[in-house]
Order: structure tokens, then sequence, then C-alpha cells
């Protein structure tokens, strides 16, 4: 059986490269969170994370493609997914950011959710990926085969690092079941591999980039090997208020698509709103592996991801694509 630990010590030596700054940003500079804002506009909430892959919802607000589909549009940070799910079915958030298996674990406990558009994909070639499972340069580990029997950090477990990690190993024919894997949020990741806590761990960018100039190895693609063009996070909001509200909803899908487009061909524009929602050092910023932003979202491959839940033992059957997508 395949251990995992949680409550494990952690570091912060790398926290001060990447603090979230608790920002709120609105596209018309309301706060407020009711559906209606008066003068023609419509003012929702968006519960998203500080990480680079929603750099296009901050530059589409920049750009004013929001306010054009006449939204009032203000963001509000959680920690994560497992957060902002609830927060929208609660009706705390209209709309949220959260990675494809959240959701569909989500939708497998039952709660209602509808995606009204694409997040971000991997850019599905190993090596220059923005997600990677990372070493010690003087580690034994080799290959995605050798994470077999040793003891791998992610930052959420049963989530789509371990489901992406775990199949890697998979394909590369060793057995994940005996990986232990060790939960730390991603600051704590590359400290925790360069003591030795851990013998690797999967990071994402910005912490990908500082763990490879401080000499950590990848040597697995988890996300860009484990499904072709893994669409890695999606926007949603609660089948309710999308059935509710089908207007506002075109409306956040147009401006955010727009938003998607926009970054995918101006990468070096979406680089730079990086330093407005977050503070991340100059150096990394440049460095950084962005993902890929398309405006579809590929059924077969979020399939393919709930099928990988199903291997792990995660959920009894198949997900229900057809209810969550749009």
């Amino acid at each position: 059986m395949q251990r995992r630990i949680t409550g494990f010590p952690t570091r912060r030596a790398v926290l001060a490269a990447l603090v979230a700054l608790p920002l709120t940003i609105s596209a018309c500079g309301s706060g407020s969170s009711s559906s209606d804002s008066g003068g023609g506009t419509t003012a929702v909430k968006v519960g998203v994370i500080p990480i680079l892959d929603v750099a296009p919802l901050y530059l589409g607000i920049e750009k004013g493609f929001f306010a054009d589909e006449g939204l009032d549009l203000t963001t509000e940070n959680a920690q994560g997914g497992a957060a902002i799910v609830p927060a929208v079915v609660s009706g705390q958030y209209q709309f949220g950011f959260s990675n494809t298996v959240s959701l569909l674990l989500a939708g497998a406990k039952g709660l209602e959710l509808k995606v009204v558009t694409a997040g971000n994909s991997t850019t599905g070639v190993a090596g220059e990926d923005f997600g990677a499972v990372v070493v010690r340069p003087d580690s034994p580990i080799k290959s995605a085969a050798d994470l077999a029997g040793k003891k791998v950090a992610v930052n959420t477990l049963n989530n789509i690092n371990t489901v992406t990690i775990n199949e890697v190993v998979r394909k590369a024919g060793a057995d994940p079941s005996t990986i232990t894997f060790v939960e730390l949020p991603f600051p704590d990741i590359a400290p925790a591999v360069a003591k030795g806590d851990v013998d690797a761990g999967q990071v994402v960018e910005p912490f990908l980039t500082i763990a490879e100039q401080q000499g950590d190895r990848q040597v697995a693609a988890n996300l860009a090997d484990a499904v072709p063009d893994l669409p890695v996070a999606m926007y949603f909001a609660s089948a309710a208020y999308a059935q509710e509200n089908p207007e506002v909803v075109a409306s956040f899908t147009a401006a955010m698509n727009k938003s998607l487009a926009y970054a995918q061909d101006n990468p070096d524009e979406a680089r730079a709103i990086l330093s407005t929602y977050t503070k991340i050092d100059a150096q990394v910023q440049k460095a950084v592996t962005l993902p890929r932003w398309p405006t579809d979202i590929d059924p077969a491959a979020v399939q393919q991801l709930g099928a990988l839940l199903v291997k792990d033992g995660l959920v009894s059957g198949p997900p229900d694509t057809s209810a969550l997508l749009p």
C-alpha cells in the first residue's frame, strides 16, 4: 500500500523568493461581491491562487477585457482549490480557479460544478514544462522509475501531483504503490530535498526555477508525461449559478478566453504581470517556464485524468466529465 505522510516538519528557506501579496484587484474599482453593482455592470468575485497559472486573468483585468464585457471583477486569494470549491458552491465567489483533479473529485462527492473556460495546460515537453520532480544534484535517482520506494514531497496528497507522479512511474515500468508521499507547501519542498528529509519533490514555477538555480535536477516531468496536453486547471462556477446567470457566465467566458489568448500570444506581458500580484525575484521572473494557456478544453484529456483517479483508488468509477465540462 502507498503510504502518505502529513504533518512533516517544514522549512521556509525559499519563502522570500515568492511571497503572495494579499492584493484585491478590481477591473472597475468596486469591491462589491453582489451580482449587480449598478451602472450597467455586474460585480463578480473570482477565487484564485496567487501563482503563475492565473497570469492571464490579471492581464485581462489590466487590458480591460472584463470591463468591456460589463463585468466589475474582483479577485480574492485562497490557499488552494480545496478552499475555492466550497466558496464557489456557497456563493462567496461567483467563479473560481482550481486544478482539474480537485474539480473531478468534487463532482464525485456530489458537488455540482460547471467549468466555464480553460485555465492552463502543461507545455507537453519534458524538461521544458512549468512543473517537474526534482532531486539533489548528487542523488542516485536518475528517472521516474527510480522514484519507486522513495519519499517524495508534494503540495497536496491525493491530488493532481500524486496521480500524475504515479502514472509516470507506472509508464516507466515501476510500482508507484511503494512511494511514500509527504505533504509540504511548495516553498518548503526544495529545502526538504536539499536537507535530505525527502528523496525528491514535485515543484511548479517559480519554485522549479529556484530549485534548479540551486543545483537540483529534474528526474520526471509528471505533468507533461502523464497525459498528453494535460489540462492542469480550469475556471468554474457552481452549476446553480451557471444555470441562473447564463449571461454573466457568457460574459466571463468571453473575457477570460480573450485573456488566455492574449497571454499565450504575448508571453513577455504575461511574465511582466506576475509582479503585480506576486512578489518574485526579478531574475527568477525572467527565467521561469510559463504554462500554455489554451482557450479550448480537450474532453478526452480530462477523461484520461479521471481514469488515473480510478487507478489510484480515489474514486470508484470514471468521473462524469460531461456534467462538469462546457
